[in-house]
């Protein structure tokens, strides 16, 4: 190969290498959905004294679409702090399955709740309906 030859060559192979970088991710497919779930969830009780257990009970339930089959799932015990969702306790739940969560508090005060589920590979976040506890 002369020089002139030889450096068209390398400079088509360099564009190829360079277009196949940037085409995948032009054509990439976009993600699939996440499966739907709902969490419901509620205290054992509205008062609890400071440092007595409280276990909060609740399921996650799948929607008719969103058989998928997979292992447990997160579910995350929160308290709204200062405007925002603070992390107190989590387990796992399989889904369509129930769960029960035990926390304790070591200070008095009116608490808003709820339970999340954080988005995974599987499913879509979620999260159930507030509800207020009284530490005493």
């Amino acid at each position: 190969m002369n020089g002139s030859l030889l450096r068209r060559t390398l400079v088509a192979l360099l564009v190829g290498c360079a277009m196949l970088i940037a085409v995948p991710a032009a054509n990439a497919a976009p993600a699939a959905p996440k499966a739907k779930v709902a969490v419901h969830a509620k205290a054992e009780k509205d008062r609890v004294r400071v440092g007595e257990k409280l276990k909060i009970d609740g399921s996650l339930d799948l929607a008719r679409e969103s058989r998928i089959d997979g292992g447990t799932e997160p579910v995350v015990v929160q308290s709204l702090q200062g405007g925002m969702w603070v992390d107190l306790d989590s387990d796992s739940c399989h889904p369509d399955g129930t769960f029960g969560i035990s926390v304790s508090f070591d200070f008095s005060a009116q608490l808003t709740l709820r339970v999340f589920h954080p988005e995974t590979d599987l499913y879509a976040s979620a999260y159930s309906d507030v509800f207020g506890v009284l530490v005493l």
